[in-house]
């Protein structure tokens, strides 16, 4: 098994993250995607999508998305549970986790994308047609990052974890988000008491650090 991996890039993190949780190690190989070497002849024989984090098997089978090789290994190692266990509980966190990935990680990629030097010609991941940069578009996805961050604090003003009663998945997804906002300049406003606390209490957990 072995995990396609970059150590700088949110979605990969969210599932270094997510297996330090789980005390599970695995194989990994760097994909410079900044250095295009996930659009190389040799990486589209893996992953034709040219995406990272790529999940390859033992047996040859190919998993792509953050998400869906987190559900992988969560079916494989069920503890301790970051999906939730009662009906509820997965409800939640589902419904979360898809709130902090495309409302806040996907407003905070595309003012990254529209601005970084590093992707002019390429403001789209992997192997989406080339697309020039935006300006506008830079700027909305700020609009929505602070929004997002709006609705962030009111959720954890009213629960301790973001998909509820305990650290989950969730948690990991709405944490990257905040730390990858920082290389676009958008950090957690003073007045969210509740977000910092909350981000004190995740980004101090060992797990982190993946």
């Amino acid at each position: 098994m072995k995990l396609y991996d970059m150590g700088l890039a949110p979605n990969p993190r969210r599932v270094r993250i997510f297996l330090a949780e789980k005390g599970i190690e695995v194989e990994r190989e760097e994909v410079d995607i900044p250095g295009g070497a996930n659009l190389s002849d040799a990486y589209r024989a893996i992953n034709p999508r040219c995406v990272v984090p790529t999940l390859v098997l033992d047996d040859g089978s190919i998993i792509d998305e953050s998400i869906a090789i987190c559900r992988y290994f969560e079916a494989m190692h069920p503890s301790p549970p970051l999906f939730g266990t009662t009906p509820i509980e997965q409800a939640m966190i589902e419904s979360w986790q898809r709130q902090c990935e495309f409302d806040g990680l996907f407003a905070v990629a595309g003012v990254f994308r529209n601005r970084s030097p590093n992707f002019a010609g390429r403001s789209m991941p992997g192997a989406a047609p080339s697309l020039p940069q935006s300006a506008e578009l830079a700027e909305r996805g700020a609009l929505l990052t602070a929004h997002f961050l709006e609705r962030l604090e009111a959720r954890l003003a009213a629960s301790p974890f973001v998909g509820g009663e305990a650290y989950s998945v969730a948690d990991i997804t709405a944490m990257v988000v905040v730390d990858f906002a920082k290389w676009v300049r958008i950090r957690l406003p003073e007045t969210h008491a509740a977000t910092l606390s909350w981000y004190a209490g995740v980004s101090a957990r060992p797990s982190a650090k993946a």
